[in-house]
Parts: C-alpha cells; sequence; structure tokens
C-alpha cells in the first residue's frame, strides 16, 4: 500500500486557509499596513559566526510525525526559556492543522527574547512573504520543493525588499541543483522527507558537501544529542534548527545546554 504524501494533505489545507485570509486583508492592504512596523532583527548575521554553530531553536506543540509533542504549550515560557539558554535565534511554527501553530505567536515570542524570529510555514504564494513581515518575522523558510526557480526568485526579492533573511531548504541533490542557480546565501537542509515524513542524517552528509563554502548552511531535523551538533559543527554547518528534542523536554533550558554543550 502507498504511503499517503503528507505534504499534498498539509499544502491543500494551507490553500484553503491563504484563499480565506485574502478574502479578510487583500494584498494591497497587508503590504500598506506594511508601512511603520518596527526594524527586522538580523538573522543572517546571528547565526553565521565564524567557529562555532548557532542554534535556531523551534517552538511547535505538535508535528505530522509525532503527533502532540508538548501538552504543557506555555508560549511564553518556551520563548524565556530559549533567550536564558542563549539560542542566537527562534523559529516559529504557525502552520495550524497539522502543527497546532498560530500566526499570533511570532509577536508574542518577540515580546520575550531578544534575537530574530524565523517563521516556518508552507509558503506558496507572494502574499504570505508580506503576511510573514505583518506578523513580525525577521526571517522566512522557502521550501525548494513547493516552488518553482520563479517563484523562489520572486519571494526572496520579496523578502530582501522588506529586509527580511530566508532559509531556502533543500533535501536532495535536484533541489539543491535549482537552489544553487539562485544567489540564495542561506541553505537548509532537511533531513526528513517531507512526503513520507522519514528521516536520514545521510541527507546532509550526502548535500553538504556539494554546496559552495561561501554559503550558510542550516541543518534540520534529527538532532539529538550533543553528539550530533558536533558532527555537525566538524563539518562545517553554520547552524542547527532544533525543536523536537526541546520539545519533548521537561526542561527546556537544561536540554538545549546539554545538546548544545554550553
Amino acid at each position: 500500500m502507498a504511503k499517503t504524501d503528507i505534504l499534498k494533505e498539509i499544502i491543500a489545507k494551507k490553500r484553503e486557509r491563504l484563499a480565506a485570509a485574502m478574502q479578510q486583508l487583500s494584498q494591497e492592504a497587508l503590504q500598506a499596513a506594511l508601512a511603520g512596523l518596527p526594524a527586522t532583527r538580523p538573522f543572517k548575521e546571528v547565526i553565521a559566526k565564524p567557529r562555532q554553530i548557532a542554534l535556531i531553536a523551534e517552538i511547535k506543540q505538535s508535528s505530522p510525525s509525532k503527533g502532540m509533542i508538548r501538552q504543557e504549550f506555555d508560549i511564553q515560557q518556551i520563548a524565556g526559556s530559549y533567550q536564558e539558554a542563549g539560542a542566537q535565534a527562534v523559529s516559529v511554527l504557525t502552520e495550524e492543522d497539522f502543527f497546532k501553530g498560530q500566526a499570533s505567536y511570532i509577536n508574542e515570542v518577540k515580546g520575550i527574547f531578544s534575537g530574530p524570529v524565523l517563521r516556518k510555514d508552507f509558503i506558496l504564494e507572494a502574499y504570505q512573504v508580506y503576511e510573514s513581515r505583518y506578523l513580525g518575522a525577521d526571517a522566512i523558510l522557502l521550501i525548494a520543493d513547493l516552488l518553482t526557480k520563479d517563484k523562489l526568485s520572486e519571494f526572496m526579492a520579496i523578502a530582501d525588499s522588506l529586509a527580511m533573511d530566508y532559509i531556502v531548504e533543500v533535501h536532495d541533490v535536484k533541489e539543491l541543483k535549482k537552489v544553487l542557480s539562485l544567489k540564495v546565501p542561506i541553505i537548509g537542509i532537511n533531513n526528513r522527507n517531507l512526503r513520507t515524513l522519514e528521516v536520514d542524517f545521510k541527507t546532509t552528509e550526502k548535500l553538504f558537501t556539494l554546496i559552495p563554502r561561501d554559503k550558510i548552511v542550516v541543518v534540520e531535523s534529527g538532532i539529538r544529542n550533543s553528539q550530533d551538533v558536533l558532527f555537525l559543527k566538524i563539518l562545517g554547518a553554520s547552524a542547527v534548527l532544533i525543536g523536537t528534542a526541546f520539545m519533548e523536554a521537561p526542561e527546556i533550558k537544561q536540554k538545549v545546554e546539554e545538546v548544545m554543550g554550553w
């Protein structure tokens, strides 16, 4: 029996929600609302420090692969734990149906965490890039598998115009080739196959060597302990994006220090 392509389900639901959002607030009105917003916090700078590996600590309550990850979900407490632990940036899942995210979480986190906040969602339309800035995001995630080369270029140009950084995420050689043909400063390697949800650390080993040294590389998914982080630091990754390991931990700050070796 063929496995369900979970990504198709996520995208179908996302398109429904997007249509509803665009009816409530047009793109023109959304763009007009961006005037006078506070400046974005620099994301690229904080995750690209030489000779150290930065942490993008993720906030998510649930996921399609794990179901409910954290029952006691206090967004402010989690953001405070990441602040105290010294995370360089925070990633906030805003997808509602499969990750139980909320758009409002970004500004809640920014009220407590002093560093930059990445909006992690399934961005399919230019509208969502403007929306991310409106919601308070300093950076966004763009998934190469979901976007044509032209769409990637368009969304990157919009993000640049709004002073937002972006991670362009790849999972295989074909996606990486597409991304390397564009001027992408930050490349994310996702060890998770978004269609089957399986995690394979070899994805990073395979793709990392194909990425030019001047790129900032963020490794995502399946990073569980200090050995994983040390391996990626030696490999030369600039940053790790870790969510589940922290969300499952009773004491988040303690877990961050343990995993990162701080």
